[in-house]
Parts: structure tokens; sequence; C-alpha cells
């Protein structure tokens, strides 16, 4: 009875949701306001009206620190989409180049639009952004609106990285790891999801009618390939906030070069449009790289109420950086009015986001301090001992589906899943990785994100047929999943 008193905020959550009358946020309220009366009753460590203050002001904490990348990244995005350099619009444009394009120039469009642009936008912005991207490069190319709707989708798979990397530092936070080490460990399941994703993609070309060459996919592997090298590097090196900003800004622009072989004039304007990210990129790279830079902006007005949980440096911070960028950015192209505007239309767009953040926070935090989360652990590895580890793809993946986030499990779950790494003398930072994945890579398949892509791509009341082509690539990345869960518990 006591463990399924212990569950009630998961369930709470997921009655809500699946009742289709609750917002995410509301879903999140509801399942803090569970937690909170199940702590103080039935928890196994003390816990009072101390214990709550302070879990809560942890929480406050870690969602203080993860806020400015959602919003920062929104506001710098939707200034820098502002460009003066435009003689024409950019559905004519497309629709022009389109339509004189060998097929092979069409195709090698599509490679870029869904696995390089849609990725970037991604990472900068989040919230189905890449699906934008992706979906304005390609729609005009004549596909039905449920390959289009395919297509967009596969803008989501580097999700990990995704709003700057939030979810992934919040997840650390939880974790109490760096960011670098759990992105590091994460490059490994994302690059055997990769390989699914390719697949997806040529499949897909080919029920569209393209043709899908072997050399065409030999090359399209080693770019892939090439792009997660970079972004191995750049996690490790930079974090997971800029990785991936800093390792496919220079492929996107390589591959603009030898697809397109614009002339000086085209080069020109792409280059102007471009200098915003390129400009702040650049920073953002010096100042993890430079250790006498690093050190001092990250010791100036420095903030850490808490040792084990991340710091606040507003001079380091990516999302000050990245609100500076946008400010900058409206200032040099002289439409600082749309300062107020964009500003408005961020918080707009990520409020939500933001919210659900802190109260995730909140609530994975009165769990652990109440010592739910560690009995829990305790009680499943006491039951099943390593092979209870292979319960966390399972329901991480469930929660990641329903919740079209990783916030949500790794709130409720990771604290735990931390304590059955001790207890089963596992490797947390795998552990850390696994749970983190199951929950932010399964996110694709989200009705949320169907939804999006439905709406982008026209194909509103098709999306079962989607959810069908679909259903044997989630099963695979499922079994890498499982497969990982299995290595971890028996061999790590």
């Amino acid at each position: 009875m006591t463990y399924l008193l212990w569950s009630m905020p998961a369930f709470v959550m997921v009655l809500a949701i699946c009742s289709g009358r609750v917002s995410m946020t509301n879903a999140a309220v509801l399942g803090l306001l569970s937690a909170i009366p199940i702590a103080f009753t039935t928890g196994p460590t003390a816990f009072g009206i101390e214990q709550l203050s302070h879990a809560l002001t942890r929480g406050f904490w870690i969602g203080a620190t993860i806020a400015p990348y959602i919003l920062g990244g929104l506001f710098f995005w939707r200034i820098a989409s502002h460009s003066k350099v435009q003689t024409e619009s950019a559905d004519t444009a497309l629709s022009g180049a389109s339509a004189t394009q060998s097929p092979l120039a069409r195709r090698r469009r599509l490679f870029f639009a869904c696995f390089l642009v849609g990725p970037f936008a991604e990472a900068a912005t989040g919230f189905g952004a890449g699906m934008l991207g992706t979906v304005t490069l390609i729609r005009h190319m004549g596909f039905a609106p449920r390959h289009l709707m395919v297509f967009g989708l596969l803008s989501q798979t580097m999700i990990p990285w995704g709003a700057m990397g939030s979810g992934t530092l919040l997840a650390a936070a939880y974790a109490r790891i760096p960011a670098s080490v759990l992105g590091l460990y994460l490059m490994v399941p994302i690059s055997l999801f990769m390989m699914i994703w390719l697949q997806l993609f040529w499949r897909t070309m080919r029920a569209a009618g393209w043709e899908v060459s072997k050399g065409e996919c030999i090359r399209e592997t080693a770019w892939i390939a090439t792009g997660l090298v970079l972004l191995a590097f750049a996690t490790w090196y930079l974090g997971p906030e800029t990785a991936l900003l800093a390792a496919y800004g220079p492929l996107i622009l390589l591959r603009y070069l030898v697809d397109e072989k614009p002339d000086l004039a085209s080069a020109r304007k792409a280059a102007i449009r471009a200098m915003p990210y390129v400009a702040l990129i650049s920073a953002l790279v010096l100042t993890r790289l430079l250790p006498p830079l690093k050190d001092v902006l990250g010791s100036i007005f420095r903030i850490a109420p808490f040792e084990d949980l991340p710091a606040w440096s507003p001079l380091f911070h990516a999302g000050s950086w990245l609100l500076a960028g946008g400010v900058v950015t409206a200032w040099v192209r002289r439409q600082a009015q749309l300062i107020p505007l964009e500003a408005t239309a961020a918080w707009v767009t990520g409020k939500h986001a933001v919210l659900t953040v802190f109260l995730f926070a909140m609530m994975a935090e009165v769990l652990s301090a109440a010592g739910i989360s560690g009995a829990s652990a305790q009680a499943m590895f006491a039951a099943l001992h390593e092979k209870a580890i292979l319960v966390t793809p399972l329901i991480s993946s469930a929660f990641g589906i329903l919740t079209n986030s990783g916030n949500a499990p790794n709130s409720l779950f990771m604290p735990s899943q931390l304590a059955l790494a001790a207890q089963a003398s596992l490797s947390l930072p795998a552990v850390a990785a696994l749970q983190h994945v199951s929950g932010t890579a399964m996110s694709i398949f989200s009705p949320v994100r169907m939804t999006i892509a439905a709406g982008m791509a026209h194909g509103v009341g098709q999306e079962r047929l989607v959810y069908r082509a679909l259903l044997p690539y989630a099963a695979c990345c499922l079994a890498v999943l499982m497969l990982g869960a299995l290595y971890i518990a028996f061999f790590m």
C-alpha cells in the first residue's frame, strides 16, 4: 500500500494528461501538490515544514538555472530570423529553386533540411522550431503531407541537445554529474538511433517515389558520422548547451557551399543572414575554450547557494549571452522596436516549458528529500536486483512520449535510478544517460510533436498513417534502449 501511495504523483500526472483537459503545466502542479502530503505522511525520512521549504528552494534554484536557456534561445532565434536582406519572399525563392533543381540536388537539399538545418534550429530554440526550419525548406518539393510530416519529425532526432541542451543540463543537475559527462554518454545511443533514422529517411523517400542510390546513401551516412564525431568533441569541451550549434554550424556552411555553389552575391546575402549565429557561437566557444576568460567570467557575480547544484554566473551563462545577443542583433540591424515584441512572443511560447521545469524540479526534490526515491529504488533492487534497470526504458519512454519531454520522467525517476545504481554498483553516468535518453529521445513519437508536424505539413487527419509508418522504428529504438539496459546491468 505504501508503494502505491508513493506512485500517486506519477499516476495523478498520467491521468490528468490522458484526460485531454489538463495542460502539462497544470498536470505538473497536480503532481507537486500530490507529492507534498505523501512526503509528509508516508516518507521514510523525517519530513516537515523546514525540509519542504529546503526542497522547494532547491527545485526553484534548478529551474532558475535552466529557464534562461529556454527563453534566451527563443528570443535570440526570433530576433536573428528577422533579416533585411530579402530580395524576394522565402516561399517564392524556394519554389523556384525546387522547380529548376536536378533530382540529385533536390535530394541533397532534403537531407540538408532534415539532418542539419532542422537539428540546428531545434538546438537554438527547441519547441519544434526544427520542424519549421525543415518544412520551410522542403514544402515546395511536392511531397504528400504524410511524407512531409515524417521529414519534419526527423528534425527532432537530436532532442537531448534541443533548446540549448536545457533538458540535458537539468538531467545532469538531478544526477549530480557534470553535464559534459552525461552528454558524452548520450552519444552511444544517439549514434545508434541515427542509423535507424537514416533508414526511415530512405524508406520515406522510396515511398514518395524518389530514387535512393547506394552511393548517395553512403555519402549521407558519412555526413551523419562526421556530425556525430564533431558533436562528441564539442559536448566534451563546450558542454551540451552550445555543442550542437558549434558542431553543426561549420557543417551547414560547408554543405551549403558544396551543394549550392553560390555566386558572390548569394554568398554575401547568406553570410549576412548567418552573421548573428556565427558571432554568438564564436563568442560562446571562446568563453569555454580559453581558461583565463572562462575563469574570469565564471567567477564574477557567481551565485552558488547549493554545493551540489549548478551555480549561476550571469557573465558566463549561455542564456545571458543569448538574451544579450538578441538585443545586440536588433540594435545593429536598427530593429530595436522588435525587442519588446519578440521578448513577449518568446515568453508566450516558452512560459509553459519554463513553469513545468520549475514544478518538475520541485517535485523531484520533495520526493528525494522525503526518502521516497531512495526507498523505491531499494525495494525495486530487492525484488529484481540488477534486472531492475531493465524497467527504465519502458517506463521512461512511455512518460517521454506522453509528456513530450524528458523532464517529467527525469524528475520522477532520476533520483531513484541513481539510488538503484548505487545499490547495484552500476555506472552512475551510464544509468543517468539511459534514464535521460529513454524519456527525451523517445519523445519524438509524442502526440504533441505529431500534432505540430501535421499542422506545418497540412496533414491534419493523417496522424494515424504516420504513426503506422513510424511503429517499426519506434520498436527498433526501444530495442536499442533495452540492449543498453542489459549491457549496463550485466557488463558495467
